[in-house]
C-alpha cells in the first residue's frame, strides 16, 4: 500500500498544505499572514478571509511541487480542530469539497495530534511509550504517546497556556507582536536570575499560568510607577528572568511524569517548542537524566500541514475515515483514534 495524501491546516493564521507518500512527507508549503501584526494578534475574521485567499494556490504549489496530479491522490486530509472556527471551516470546506469531486476518502485529524507526530516525518525518531510536551498559544499539555494514534493526556493548563503567558508577558512590556519569539530573542543576553515571579503550584502534572501573569503584571507596574524607563533599561533581564521561569514550570512537570512512569523518550512538540531557551533546557535536562530527547524542526513546530499529512497517513492505514457531514470544532479534545 502505497496511500498518496493531499493535507490541509488552517486552524489559524497559516494556510498550509502537504503532500505526503507512502508514508514520506513531499512538502510543506506554507503561507503566513502579516495582516494581524498591527493588531497585536490574529483577528479571527481577517484570519478567515485570508485562509481563503491564499488556499487555492497552496493546495496547487503543493501539488506541483509534489509533481503530481490531483487524481493520483487517495485522499485528502484536513484539520477538524480544535482552532478558530472561521479558519477551521475554510480547509474544511475545501477538503470536502475535494474529496467529493475525486471520490476519495476524506480523514479528519486533531491539530494537537499532528504536533506529536511532528515527530515523525524525519529522524530522529521516538520510540513507544513517549512523553510529549505540546506547548503553544492554546495548548499545555503532556501528553503519554502509547502508539501512532493511542494518546492519553496526563497533565494539563487548567487556566492559561504557556504561549498564551509568553505573548501576555511582551504586551505588558510593550513588545511588538508576536511577543513570545521577541521575549526569546531578548532574553539572550539578559540575566535570567534578575528577577523573580511566585506562579501557582497545581497537583499532579497539571499546569496553571494565570498567577504568573498576574505577578508579573504587578511587578511591571510598580517597577515603572518607581522608575519610567525601567523596561526599556532592563527589558532584556526581564525578558530572561520570565522565560527562565515558564520554562521551569513547564520542565518539572515533565521531569515528573518521566519519573513517575519511568520513561526517557521524552519530546517536545507545538509553536512554544521553537524558543530557544526551552530546546537547550529540554536537552540539559535530558543529558541530567540520561533522556532521548526529541525536538523538531523550525519549520514543525509552527502550525503546519506535513504534521497533518503525517497522522492522515497513519489514519488510512488503519481505514479510519470522516464522512461529508463533519464540522469543524473550534475545542476538540485529544482522544484515541
Amino acid at each position: 500500500m502505497d496511500p498518496k495524501i493531499l493535507a490541509i491546516e488552517s486552524s489559524c493564521d497559516e494556510t498550509s498544505a502537504s503532500v505526503i507518500s507512502n508514508g514520506k512527507v513531499l512538502n510543506n508549503v506554507i503561507a503566513s499572514q502579516s495582516v494581524h501584526h498591527k493588531y497585536g494578534g490574529v483577528v479571527p475574521e481577517l484570519a478567515s478571509r485570508a485562509h481563503q485567499k491564499n488556499i487555492v494556490h497552496i493546495v496547487n504549489e503543493a501539488m506541483v511541487s509534489a509533481g503530481m496530479e490531483l487524481q493520483e491522490l487517495d485522499a485528502i486530509a484536513f484539520t477538524k480542530g480544535p482552532g478558530l472556527l472561521g479558519s477551521l471551516l475554510v480547509g474544511v470546506s475545501f477538503a470536502k469539497s475535494l474529496s467529493l469531486a475525486l471520490n476519495i476518502p476524506l480523514i479528519e485529524v486533531n491539530h494537537m495530534q499532528g504536533h506529536v507526530l511532528s515527530h515523525f516525518i524525519e529522524d530522529p525518531k521516538p520510540s513507544f511509550p513517549f512523553l510529549c510536551l505540546t506547548v503553544s498559544g492554546g495548548h499545555t499539555q503532556i501528553i503519554l504517546v502509547k502508539d501512532y494514534l493511542k494518546m492519553e493526556v496526563i497533565g494539563e493548563t487548567k487556566d492559561d497556556a504557556v504561549g498564551e503567558a509568553f505573548d501576555k508577558a511582551a504586551k505588558i512590556m510593550g513588545l511588538a507582536y508576536p511577543g513570545g519569539p521577541m521575549i526569546d530573542k531578548l532574553a539572550k543576553t539578559g540575566n535570567a536570575d534578575a528577577f523573580t515571579f511566585p506562579g501557582t503550584s497545581m497537583p499532579s502534572y497539571d499546569f496553571s499560568f494565570s498567577g504568573i501573569k498576574t505577578a508579573f503584571m504587578y511587578f511591571i507596574r510598580k517597577e515603572v510607577s518607581n522608575n519610567p524607563a525601567f523596561i526599556e533599561s532592563r527589558k532584556h533581564d526581564i525578558c530572561a528572568s520570565i522565560q527562565k521561569h515558564l520554562i521551569q514550570m513547564l520542565l518539572e512537570k515533565l521531569e515528573m511524569a518521566s519519573k513517575d512512569l519511568g520513561i526517557k523518550e521524552v519530546a517536545i512538540a507545538g509553536g512554544v517548542s521553537a524558543n530557544s531557551g526551552l530546546r537547550e533546557a529540554l536537552k540539559n535536562l535530558g543529558e541530567r537524566h540520561g533522556w532521548r530527547t526529541f525536538i523538531p524542526e523550525f519549520q514543525y513546530c509552527t502550525d503546519n500541514a506535513a504534521m497533518v499529512a503525517m497522522v492522515a497517513h497513519h489514519k488510512y492505514l488503519n481505514s479510519i475515515f470522516a464522512d461529508l457531514n463533519v464540522s469543524p470544532l473550534a475545542r476538540m479534545p485529544l482522544m484515541n483514534r
